[in-house]
């Protein structure tokens, strides 16, 4: 008979079965001890965990390859496998082996994906881990943001350019899309995001919606407010259908589904969102605004703050409420250090309470539960002792204590618990008779055996009795030769040795049968009892996510009072009138990383719709126009969060959209150039301009000839001017024909950025100034950024004949009036051919469609050239 080959095993027949359910995951095959991978889940496994890779079966033809690490290890490389992008499955063995004969049963118990994941290597502290689920059609889109780490569930729909804002917004780790749209998605939203295709069916309204009902167990959505919200049902069904094939059934700390509505929030696009750096910086570890707000203490609240600066509120009184806060906590400094010191003891209650369900939660974190809780319930009672207890009520009111919860884990389980039930010492005694005769026996064995050694011992008269173990015949009592005439009938004699003889007696076996079983008893015990106690918590789940949702409240709002202390940060007033008015206001962010002793240079900056609707702001490069522009929305960003702001007064008209156009990229693999992406934003705020709205533009046209650019530039500056909204904006540019604007148009005014100039240096005074500059003194920009002298004299020169007033001169003409540059020659005459040739080159550039750095460049080419020849 023919060998089975290694395919053929039951195992391996058994791992093909399982694999064939989930082909695009890594399949962690529990074999023993170990988990295995098999194939091409091993060649991966091997390459990114640097784990060993073998073969089965000695190399023969039937031979496939296996890697695999001990099931300890798991969490060790379930993150990597996950973080490399990789689904993983874990299948795990559904039997106890020592009761099975034959193969065990093995299934997957656990599908774990960049979204769908609660392994704490794979999450942070301060960020959500969310799932997205993006219904797309024609005329409306859905979306739905789940993050089953914590319980939030968000859901809104709109247009195509609403999804893309609030997919910036949430950066989730992984996007669900139907397989039918997943190259329209790649066109017009992917934004590298990792996404899994579902089947089309998945995504249909009455599938989603009767998922939403189950899930909650309703008769409607009214009670969410998306009873008529077909598209966001859409996504959110799809989202909990993943969350089943996932295997995921226990999610019942999922128990509530929150709209977005646009219209709830100041509203800013992905530009904005990017330029503004309010998440990220395009510089490695540049500082944010997130960053300079951010003195959260909780987990929760760092999390809550990213919301509330990517969604500012437009509700005036839910703002003035914010601030009220934070006034409270500025005043009631005691108040707010003993609200920070129990911060600081409580962990993170929206994973803790998540967990519960999952059954992830280990005694070691119910411990920090309970004594979390104990500290959200001195928070509610310091707020109702306090002199603002009245005014703190609606922050505190949602606190409660769950004392039976505290009161059953304080009950149940040790102060000092392990991270790791299986360990033991986990339950108190006294709560189980069973479990603490159990222990008796398990860890005071020696004291037991020493009181039947002394028993016998007085009762035979045996003076040399001694109480042993082996593993031939277990417990037994071994007596001297001197003695064995005293050993009494009921004793059975086991062993003879030359000087002994050994016996066991009824009383030592029935102990025997005790010790050996009593671990694993003992064990069986505390599971129940912990299992007991996980569904007692699970009964208050709805209670602690709100305690979550209220500590981080205010720990944001303590965070918001923090900085305003820390850097005399100003309340601002919240007005319905269209005005801004900023008095002597800072940039949040460069003002904290200024060198210790270094005073920011503050502005005061007023735009209204009768006088003063567009700034023309001019000035140096490098003198501070984009950090003016930035702190302007940043000033009323932090206002519509609720925080105070960097100015000594600050008046801010409700604010509906912030538009900024800064900065100039390239999408290269998009196939648009720095011009297309500064258009496709310029058209995203010209497109989408409101009455409130405040517009930050910096450097339009910039990216064309300067012909273009200026008409460009100028025909955008008249178009906000002369909308009937007559938004708030401010324009900076280099550009001074721009400045004619103010003569033209009535609410356009001139501002620049003052300097100083010294011999051949200029001295940035960043003060804000009316008026508009003629000058913006690149030359010395690029003295100062260590341009070698000749090149920047050179660059001087051909400045002076630019700037010749020649009315009926072209650029292009005024090039061919720049005189050549003279070089000294050497002996060997032969350069008139090469001077020629430089000449032509010259010729053959263009001004108008050249940066400044680009012409910088091409002078230093042409000397480098120059110089090859005079060598």
């Amino acid at each position: 008979m023919a060998k089975k080959t290694a395919e053929e095993t039951p195992l391996m027949k058994q791992h093909q079965a399982i694999k064939s359910k989930y082909p695009d995951a890594v399949l962690l095959f529990r074999v023993g001890d170990f988990y295995e991978t098999f194939r091409e889940d091993a060649i991966i496994a091997a390459n990114v965990l640097g784990i060993t890779l073998t073969k089965r079966a000695n190399g023969s033809a039937s031979s496939i390859e296996l890697a695999g690490f001990p099931h300890h290890s798991l969490d060790t490389y379930l993150h990597k496998l996950v973080k490399a992008g990789h689904r993983v499955a874990i299948c795990d063995q559904l039997e106890d082996p020592k009761t099975v004969k034959g193969i065990v049963k093995r299934g997957v118990t656990e599908i774990v994906t960049p979204g769908v994941s609660l392994n704490d290597k794979l999450l942070e502290n301060k960020s959500n881990n969310f799932l997205a689920s993006v219904y797309l059609d024609d005329k409306e889109n859905g979306i739905a943001f789940l993050d089953i780490s914590t319980g939030e569930f968000f859901v809104a729909q709109g247009s195509l350019e609403y999804m893309d804002k609030l997919l910036q917004s949430f950066q989730p780790s992984e996007v669900l899309i139907a397989k039918g749209k997943q190259r329209f998605f790649r066109e017009q939203l992917d934004q590298k995001y990792y996404t899994f295709a579902l089947e089309d069916w998945i995504f249909q309204h009455h599938y989603g919606y009767e998922a939403l009902l189950r899930h909650f167990d309703t008769q409607s959505l009214k009670g969410y407010g998306i009873e008529d919200w077909k598209e966001a049902t859409i996504a959110a069904g799809a989202a909990l259908h993943y969350l089943k094939d996932t295997e995921h059934p226990n999610i019942q700390h999922i128990n509530t589904v929150q709209r977005i509505t646009a219209t709830e929030f100041l509203w800013m696009d992905r530009f904005t969102i990017r330029n503004l750096e309010l998440m990220q910086s395009p510089v490695e570890n540049g500082h944010t605004l997130l960053r300079a707000m951010d003195h959260t203490i909780t987990p929760m609240g760092a999390r809550m703050l990213k919301r509330w600066i990517i969604f500012p509120l437009s509700d005036i009184e839910r703002i003035e409420q914010r601030l009220e806060w934070v006034s409270i906590f500025i005043r009631e400094q005691d108040l707010a250090d003993e609200y920070r010191k129990h911060l600081r003891q409580i962990g993170d209650l929206e994973r803790l309470a998540a967990k519960i369900p999952l059954k992830k939660i280990n005694p070691r974190e119910v411990i920090q539960l309970g004594k979390s809780l104990q500290h959200c319930a001195d928070i509610k009672q310091l707020a109702a002792d306090s002199k603002a207890g009245q005014e703190l009520t609606a922050l505190t009111t949602t606190i409660n204590a769950c004392n039976d919860i505290q009161e059953a884990i304080g009950n149940t389980l040790n102060e000092d618990a392990p991270v790791a039930l299986h360990k033991g010492g986990a339950i108190k005694e006294g709560i189980n008779q069973d479990l603490d005769q159990l222990r008796q026996i398990a860890y005071h064995g020696k004291e037991y055996l020493l009181r039947i050694q002394q028993e016998e011992s007085q009762r035979t008269g045996i003076p040399s009795l001694k109480v042993a173990f082996n593993n031939v015949f277990g417990y037994y009592l071994e007596v001297t030769n001197t003695h064995k005439d005293k050993v009494p009938p009921e004793w059975i004699r086991k062993q003879t040795l030359t000087n002994a003889e050994r016996y066991i007696t009824p009383e030592l076996k029935e102990y025997e049968e005790k010790i050996l079983g009593a671990e694993e008893k003992i064990s069986v015990l505390e599971q129940q009892i912990y299992e007991g106690l996980i569904e007692k918590l699970q009964t208050a789940l709805t209670p602690m996510q709100a305690n979550a949702q209220a500590i981080a409240r205010i720990d944001c709002l303590l965070s918001f009072a923090y900085i305003a202390k820390q850097y005399k940060y100003c309340r601002p007033q919240m007005s319905e009138l269209q005005v801004l008015e900023i008095g002597q206001g800072r940039h949040p962010v460069i003002e904290q990383l200024l060198p210790p002793g270094e005073a920011y240079v503050a502005n005061d900056i007023h735009l209204d719709k009768e006088a003063q609707q567009v700034i023309i702001l001019t000035g140096p490069n490098m003198s501070g126009k984009s950090a003016l522009l930035r702190q302007t929305a940043l000033i009323t960003l932090m206002a519509h969060v609720g925080s105070y702001v960097p100015a000594t007064s600050a008046t801010i008209g409700l604010t509906d959209k912030i538009f900024t156009r800064v900065g100039a990229s390239d999408n290269l693999s998009g196939g648009e150039s720095t011009f297309m992406v500064e258009m496709n934003e310029t058209a995203s705020i010209i497109n989408n301009l409101s009455s409130r709205s405040l517009i930050i533009l910096d450097e339009i046209g910039r990216g064309t000839s300067t012909y273009d650019g200026i008409s460009i530039a100028w025909s955008i500056v008249e178009h906000i001017h002369n909308h009937t909204d007559k938004p708030k904006t401010l324009f900076a540019t280099h550009y001074h024909e721009l400045n004619e604007l103010e003569h033209k148009l009535a609410r356009t005014k001139n501002y620049h950025i003052t300097h100083k100039e010294t011999g051949n240096k200029v001295i940035f005074l960043r003060k804000l100034a009316p008026g508009g500059s003629r000058h913006s003194f690149g030359i010395q920009v690029a003295r100062m950024a260590g341009m070698p002298p000749s090149l920047t004299d050179r660059a001087n020169e051909i400045l002076a004949v630019l700037e010749e007033k020649h009315a009926d001169n072209t650029p292009a003409e005024r090039v061919k009036k720049i005189p050549v540059q003279n070089f000294q020659l050497n002996i060997f005459d032969g350069l008139s051919e090469d001077l020629r040739s430089i000449q032509t080159k010259l010729y053959a550039v263009d001004i108008n469609t050249l940066t400044p750095v680009e012409a910088l460049m091409k002078l230093n080419e042409l000397k480098d050239i120059v110089r090859s020849y005079q060598q």
